[in-house]
């Protein structure tokens, strides 16, 4: 195809509301440096990750829970350590941590055989960090990412995937896939008793079917509303999120806790643990304060793990599942990418069971 001047993209102006989003036509497409692709986006879900980041939930001076800001932003935001990584943002930048798409062009030592691959982009990119552990640039934060018609992205981190599934479902992989499975991976789950926290948003319901995939019983906490939806994707048992788990459950009956709330309820999640248990979290749409008792984590002898960075197996991993048809998401709505506005809305308003897709103006040859 012949590749245009300019393309259709979403422009975050600067931390805030969903006003700070700008739709623009005129923004001009990328070129790939060597080492890079360029790849026309077919499909970019929508996620927490990019939520977060626009509203500058990540700075300390931040301790409101996630959606109490989502639509209008944050006031007490420091600018500074406003991203995930602690690294101020350069503004305009063009978000999306969920690119799936078609390699249109290469850069310089790129295998030109490349171009048309259906392709999804890791989302946390170590290329450009030089592989250093624990550090990763997150596509659509620290470089742009998928709410626009191209994008360019390290090609030794842009993989190909064979398999029957839509573009939407393959823009609900990277950000909630990778975040669900990267948590399962750290906490090592295998047949065992797994509770899961938000288990009807995009990575709560991704690591359900992927807990269940390594053999766990799953137990999962969601809204009564969400019951059906949430067994239909596999959780051998649903309670209701606010329930008190001590009393509905029982202490120390259960191995591993999956949490993407914390708030008030986290004490409860170390009560039910058994001795010798796990937590892993990443996330706090709760709200990211909580106390702990430390006896608690000493007596029972727990691990808790920060999940955030990835090893490179994690997305390699669920590029394999993809393939041997192991998962598949569930995709509540797709909506026109100028349309992101109305997009971010509805994923603010939490009525949904799984993922939110948007899909770019289909570029003119």
């Amino acid at each position: 195809m012949t590749l245009p001047q300019t393309m259709h993209a979403v422009l975050l102006t600067g931390h805030g509301g969903i006003d700070k989003l700008e739709y623009r036509t005129d923004v001009p497409v990328p070129q790939p440096k060597p080492g890079e692709v360029l790849i026309r986006i077919a499909a970019a879900g929508v996620n927490n990750t990019d939520i977060n980041t626009r509203t500058g939930w990540y700075s300390k001076a931040v301790e409101a829970a996630t959606n109490s800001g989502g639509a209008e932003g944050f006031e007490a935001v420091n600018h500074d350590d406003a991203s995930w990584s602690g690294t101020p943002l350069t503004f305009p930048r063009i978000q999306g941590a969920d690119v799936c798409g078609y390699i249109t062009a290469v850069g310089e030592g790129v295998d030109p055989a490349r171009i048309g691959e259906r392709v999804l982009v890791r989302n946390m990119l170590r290329t450009y960090v030089d592989y250093r552990p624990y550090e990763c640039w997150t596509i659509g934060s620290e470089c742009d990412g998928g709410f626009a018609q191209f994008t360019v992205a390290p090609a030794g981190e842009t993989h190909a995937v064979d398999c029957d599934w839509s573009d939407a479902e393959l823009a609900s992989i990277p950000c909630a896939y990778s975040t669900a499975e990267n948590m399962l991976h750290r906490a090592r789950v295998g047949a065992e008793t797994v509770l899961i926290s938000g288990a009807s948003g995009g990575v709560g319901s991704a690591a359900v079917q992927l807990a269940k995939r390594r053999g766990a019983t799953v137990i999962a906490l969601a809204s009564p509303a969400k019951f059906d939806e949430v067994r239909a994707i596999g959780a051998d048992r649903v309670i209701d999120r606010n329930a008190d788990l001590a009393a509905e459950l029982g202490e120390g009956s259960v191995d591993v806790v999956v949490d993407l709330v914390a708030g008030e309820q986290w004490p409860s999640f170390l009560d039910v643990l058994r001795r010798g248990g796990r937590y892993a979290t990443a996330g706090a749409i709760a709200g990211p304060l909580a106390q702990i008792d430390v006896r608690t984590l000493y007596l029972k002898d727990l691990t808790l793990f920060g999940c955030t960075f990835q090893e490179d197996e994690v997305f390699k991993n669920l590029i394999s599942y993809i393939e041997a048809g192991e998962i598949r998401p569930l995709v509540a709505q797709t909506y026109p990418l100028r349309d992101i506005a109305r997009a971010q809305e509805d994923f603010l308003a939490k009525k949904h069971t799984g993922k939110l897709v948007l899909i770019p103006e289909e570029v003119q040859a």
